[in-house]
């Protein structure tokens, strides 16, 4: 019999489980559309209030923190880097870093001393976004837990009230039946 049921109901169409509510592509779509909506309006949202509180300072610092963890910024800097060395051990260029590349070392010590610093800045200044992100999505979910639960008490009030008119009727179909 399950099987027969199976094969009646379309395999796009979902069950929501516990409800017997049926969801075809329509529906979901419709669903979806709502979903993707509503979380570009949040992000969007957060965009627009990130760009308020953001200086030029906190900008600057995340353009370069994001270039600065890139492949494009490693695949750059390496190129210089073999570019240099090869500079300055060829036999018929003009050196101006000799082995043991004094000049490159401290070059690459200022890089680190001042792309560390930014990238941290970076860093917690995306991390303080995820927070305030997290606090919405939880704020979210909350208040759809309180409407959940508010449905869900309104069903079983439903429910019991469907029952005892149930047996409201059973009672009555009883004392129809004996009387007659």
């Amino acid at each position: 019999m399950t099987q027969e049921n199976a094969k009646t109901v379309p395999p796009e169409d979902v069950t929501i489980n516990g409800f017997g509510i049926e969801l075809n592509d329509k529906h979901k779509g419709r669903i979806d559309n709502y979903v993707e909506l509503y979380e570009k309006r949040i992000v969007a949202h957060l965009e627009e209030e990130y760009s308020r509180q953001t200086g030029l300072g906190g900008k600057l610092a995340d353009r370069i923190a994001s270039f600065g963890g890139s492949w494009k910024f490693i695949t750059y800097f390496t190129c210089f880097l073999a570019l240099w060395i090869i500079w300055n051990l060829l036999s018929f260029t003009r050196h101006f870093d000799t082995p043991p590349f004094i000049l490159l070392n401290l070059c690459l010590s200022f890089l680190s001393a001042f792309q560390a610093p930014v990238i941290m800045m970076s860093q917690n200044r995306q991390a303080a976004r995820d927070k305030h992100e997290a606090i919405i999505d939880f704020a979210i979910n909350y208040k759809a837990e309180q409407e959940i639960d508010d449905m869900q008490g309104h069903l079983h009030r439903i429910e019991t009230e469907l029952q005892e008119l149930k047996s409201f009727l059973m009672t009555q179909q009883k004392n129809s039946s004996a009387s007659e």
